[in-house]
């Protein structure tokens, strides 16, 4: 059976840095299209980014572009995301996600993602 597993969340001051990490097991990884997500208090799960399973290919969420870059590992079985100039409105439990295919095509919402992470919490706070 799939598993991910999130980690490197934390407190982070405004304008900081944080690496997140998710660690999959029970699935070829690098099989499978990979994406991020984030679900504040009160609001729904909202897409961050995704890559396909060569990691050649990825996309952004408006709110992000520019500022996190998805990457992966298909030796170490690991998806990464590198989150920099963070501000309070990036807070967020963020979650690791696996498609069942290789693409990134077409609607990418939490629908379209088959395996799930448990979560790992950013906060970003001064």
């Amino acid at each position: 059976q799939a598993q991910l597993v999130e980690s490197g969340g934390g407190l982070v001051q405004p304008g900081g840095s944080l690496r997140l990490s998710c660690t999959a097991s029970g699935l070829t990884f690098s099989s499978h299209a990979m994406g991020w997500f984030r679900q504040a208090p009160g609001k729904q799960r909202q897409f961050v980014a995704a890559v396909v399973a060569s990691g050649e290919v990825n996309t952004y969420s408006r709110a992000v572009l520019g500022r996190f870059t998805i990457s992966r590992d298909n030796a170490k079985g690991t998806l990464y995301l590198q989150m920099n100039s963070l501000t309070p409105d990036d807070t967020a439990v963020y979650y690791c996600a696996a498609r069942r295919v290789s693409d990134i095509n077409g609607s990418l919402g939490p629908a379209a993602f088959d395996f799930w992470g448990q979560g790992t919490q950013v906060t970003v706070s001064s």
